[in-house]
């Protein structure tokens, strides 16, 4: 099953995670030097939720917390 909210597509997205060494300019250093850069993920934060559909039916399904808290969903 993929990472993806019911009501807002959310998904795991990929993103660096990106090193620097040195000093800054403004400190008297030669400036900050990308040293390295690792890829990571970022995950949404989904919560498997009871949610009442248009006809009425209960489902359970994964929502994330944003669209929980905005009222997107109405909970069983």
């Amino acid at each position: 099953m993929a990472r993806e909210c019911a009501v807002t597509g959310k998904k795991t997205i990929v993103g660096r995670r990106i090193v620097r060494k040195g000093l800054a300019k403004k400190k008297g250093g030669i400036g900050l030097h990308v040293t390295s850069s690792t890829k990571r993920t970022f995950k949404p934060n989904l919560q498997r939720v009871k949610v009442r559909t248009e006809d009425g039916t209960v489902k359970r399904v994964w929502v994330s917390a944003k669209a929980i808290r905005s009222g997107a969903v109405k909970k069983a």
